[in-house]
Formats: C-alpha cells, structure tokens, sequence
C-alpha cells in the first residue's frame, strides 16, 4: 500500500494577503516553516531509501535450508526432488537464491542429533525434517531456528508442537497420521487374506514403546488377530533375519511401521516378502510400485510438497509458531495384482472395487 504525503507550502506567490495582518507573511516566521518542512521532507526520503536498501538486501540474500533425514540420499531422492520442485515454482532456485544442507543419516539413528547439531552450528536460516525422530533432534538442537516437518506422525503426542492450531516455538509443518493408517492397514490386510490369524510387524528395535506400536496393539484385538513384533535392522542381514523369524512364527502376513529406514530399503522388503510368500501391506504407495502387494496411507510427495509451502512463507517473515500443522488429506490405496499372483493370492473383488489405484 503507497502512503500519500501531502506538504502544504504557504508563501507570498500564493497568497495575497496584507503581511501586517497576516503572520503567515512574516519572513521569520516563513523561514522557520521552511525549515522545518524541508526537514520532514529530506527525513522521509531518508525513511523511504532505507526501506529500499533493506528490501534490495533481503531480496539478494541466499537462503540456507538445512535437510535433516534418517533414510539414505538414494531412498529419499524421489520425495527430495518433489519438495524442490515446488521450492522453484515459489521462486525459490537452488544456488541463486537458496542453498542446500543435506545431512542423510544413513539409517543410523544415532547420527541425528550430531547432524541437527552440525546444521545448527552452520547457521543455517530453515531445518526441515523428515520424520518425528529426525524432528526430535532438531528441537533439541535449537529453539530459535525455524524448522519444518514433511510428515510426522503425531507431533503433539511426540511432544513437538503444543497443538496443530498454534503450534508454539520454532516448530510447525505437516502430520501424516501414522498411528491411526496403521490400524487401518491392519483391516486392509485381514479383508485381503482368508482366515488370517498372525501377522508380523517389521518395526525397529527402539520401536515397542512407539505411539505406532501402541495403536496397533489393541486394534490386532479387535479383529482377533495376533501380533507378532518383530524387531528389523534395516540393512541387509538384518532384512533377512527378520523375515525368517517371520517364517518360524508362521504368520499370515507381513506388515512395517512407517519409517523412513524402513522406506529407503523398500526394494528389498517387498523382494524377502515375495520370496518368502507373504502378503505384505505398506504405508506407501512406493511399495508396491517396487513390487509389493498392498498399500495403504498418506500421499509423502504431496507432503513434501505441502513442505516447500511452509518454507516459502516462513523465508519470506511468516513465524513458525503462527503456522497451524496440517494434517494430511490425501490418501491412496493401491494394489499389486502381479505380486498377488506371485504368491498365489486372489484378493476379493470387493477390496478391489475400494482400491483407489489397481496395478496389473
């Protein structure tokens, strides 16, 4: 909005009045006018060239985005490619006007606080985070920097917001809503395999007190099945060990908490489960395109998306604290009829018919 200043000079050339009875016309008195409103015009153009200084400044500035992940680079290319793309259709293009951190944990947990630590110390102007533990480390690297989440699951459980309308602090972006999908995937899965008794849950060895974990527990109840928790390392040994402890305890099918681990080494766990002849189901559609055979939960690059949105208001001024966390509104369920064909699986036409996408 332009701001109108309106200064009104008085002087002899404008008025013809008597000077004697007008003190307008007093030079001295006139003079001092002068003065001052010369003053407030030189003062407001100093006011208005200040303002342009900064904003040239701040519009040649480089941002610096810090990238927190627990995955690998190669497993979250695809996601991090999305969140990019939307940054360029904001304005915002990598080497020109942002920079990029990129700290990839390489699935070692432990790695994350020393990486938010690392970013921090960098000083850098934005951290966004991939997932609740990688949000946990952030927030206690910093309470000043403004960080944003792609897809945590419960963040005001986790403790990392104070609510989704006002989150408070430093922290804000998007929740997946984990816990409740995988109750879902639990239905999806007793719908899809007749007379199932057993499943086997892939979660990591920290995971038995998690907020997934414990929703599961009591939603295996009330379909009368049993949950068998199995503890994965997600690397080559450890996939392999867990899938024939999956074997030894007979289940019916397999299943894995989301996690971005458990997400960079998804080729792998759908091939154990073809070659292991269980019927699987995955909280991302990522899944089954690599072969597995059911997935159910959020849309992650609409998340990754919806990411880029908050780091563009918040480069641009916006307060974290201010930005309600959105919870996630796209949701797909998709099946692999070749991967059900590869283990002998007819899935029923009614749990087709409810599927959003069929991949033959």
């Amino acid at each position: 909005m332009k701001t109108l200043f309106r200064v009104r000079f008085v002087g002899p050339q404008f008025d013809n009045r008597n000077s004697k009875t007008c003190p307008e016309l007093d030079p001295r008195i006139q003079n001092r006018k002068s003065v001052g409103i010369v003053a407030i015009v030189v003062a407001l153009l100093i006011c208005v060239a200040n303002v342009a200084k900064a904003e040239a400044q701040q519009a040649g500035k480089i941002f610096r985005i810090g990238f927190l992940d627990a995955s690998t680079v190669s497993g979250s290319a695809d996601l991090v490619e999305a969140f990019r793309q939307e940054l360029d259709k904001l304005g915002w293009i990598e080497g020109k006007n942002i920079v990029f951190e990129y700290r990839f944990a390489e699935q070692k947990s432990e790695r994350q606080a020393e990486l938010a630590a690392d970013l921090v110390r960098l000083k850098v102007d934005l951290i966004v985070v991939t997932a609740t533990p990688a949000a946990l480390a952030a927030k206690r690297a910093t309470t000043t920097i403004p960080i944003v989440m792609t897809n945590a699951g419960d963040p005001v459980a986790a403790g990392l917001v104070a609510n989704l309308a006002r989150p408070g602090g430093n922290i804000t972006g998007n929740a997946s809503l984990s816990p409740e999908l995988n109750s879902k995937r639990l239905e999806v899965l007793k719908d899809a395999v007749p007379k199932l008794a057993r499943v086997g849950l892939l979660r990591l060895p920290g995971q038995s007190a998690s907020l997934q974990v414990k929703d599961l527990r009591p939603a295996a109840l009330a379909l009368k099945l049993k949950l068998e928790e199995i503890a994965m390392q997600p690397d080559p040994a450890g996939l392999e060990s867990a899938f024939q402890t999956a074997k030894q305890k007979q289940v019916g099918a397999i299943m894995t908490t989301s996690n971005p681990r458990y997400f960079s080494e998804r080729k792998r766990i759908v091939e154990l489960a073809g070659k292991f002849r269980f019927p699987g189901v995955y909280p991302q559609d990522d899944f089954v395109e690599a072969g597995g055979l059911m997935s159910y939960g959020t849309d992650n690059t609409d998340l990754y998306r919806r990411a880029a949105v908050y780091v563009d208001k918040i480069l641009k001024g916006a307060k974290p604290a201010d930005l309600p966390v959105q919870q996630a509104t796209k949701f797909e369920f998709v099946i692999n009829l070749g991967a059900a064909k590869q283990i002998g699986l007819i899935i029923p036409p009614r749990l087709l018919e409810r599927a959003n996408r069929v991949i033959k």
